[in-house]
């Protein structure tokens, strides 16, 4: 841009693209269509469109939904085992007088916390086309879109 009283200055030159080859690329899926961020999103609903995608012909193909869909039925079969555990605890903690009461509601309210903050992630992040996996359970996932 031109200034009074001083010399017009010219842009410096852009530096040359950086083509990035194939195989160094990051490993993310992006889904082909729209869609796709929709169905993976509903796979974490409940485990029933979950079961669904899995086995139903369109869905069966797409890779993208089938993690997310295998992702929340692991899910799901993980969080019933969490939940047979906290009730046994549960029940050990309220043996404690008076403050094994406290203690177990506020296990339980921390442990519910955050299921329902990992539940919300996984979902706008299917939402949003990424793939999102959980430590265990992400791998267990992505063997069975795979195949």
């Amino acid at each position: 841009m031109w200034v009074p009283g001083q010399e017009a200055v010219k842009p410096a030159p852009r530096p040359p693209a950086v083509n990035i080859p194939a195989a160094s690329a990051p490993a993310v899926a992006i889904p082909s269509q729209p869609k796709d961020n929709l169905f993976a999103a509903l796979a974490y609903v409940t485990f029933i469109p979950a079961i669904v995608f899995a086995l139903v012909e369109p869905f069966k193909r797409n890779r993208f939904v089938r993690f997310h869909a295998f992702q929340s039925i692991f899910l799901t079969i993980a969080t019933i085992l969490i939940a047979i555990a906290m009730r046994i605890l549960y029940s050990v903690l309220t043996l404690i007088p008076m403050a094994g009461y406290l203690l177990a509601w506020l296990l339980i309210a921390v442990i519910v916390l955050g299921w329902g903050i990992l539940w919300l992630v996984l979902l706008v992040k299917a939402f949003q086309g990424e793939t999102f996996k959980l430590p265990l359970i992400g791998a267990l996932a992505e063997r069975q879109a795979g195949s």
